[in-house]
């Protein structure tokens, strides 16, 4: 389960424009990724600054990583990500049930 401290480290890691251009263009990709240069050539980013980008998310746990040759695809962990929002919603509308805005969320089970 998540904790105040993770998700504390998640946030910090998207919290670059760059950052969150990657991981929403990795979403997108679902499970085939994209290799480091396809991210660069898509996002218009640099080499050097994307392999930094690269770095920090997969240090934070946000991408996985796997080695295809001469290149490396890159991935959004997507299960990180579900549980970083059941983190955040994890107690929506306990008060107030009734006046919650995303009734599914509250009747999850947690």
């Amino acid at each position: 389960r998540m904790d105040k401290a993770a998700a504390t480290t998640l946030f910090e890691s998207l919290a670059s424009g760059h950052r969150l251009d990657i991981w929403r263009l990795l979403i997108r990709q679902g499970s085939t990724g994209l290799v480091a240069g396809e991210i660069a050539s898509s996002l218009q980013l640099p080499a050097t600054n994307l392999s930094f980008h690269l770095k920090a998310l997969t240090q934070a746990g946000l991408l996985t990583v796997t080695q295809e040759g001469r290149y490396q695809r890159y991935r959004a962990n997507l299960p990180l990500m579900q549980d970083l929002v059941d983190y955040l919603t994890a107690e929506c509308c306990a008060a107030q049930p009734q006046d919650c805005g995303v009734p599914d969320v509250c009747k999850r089970e947690n």
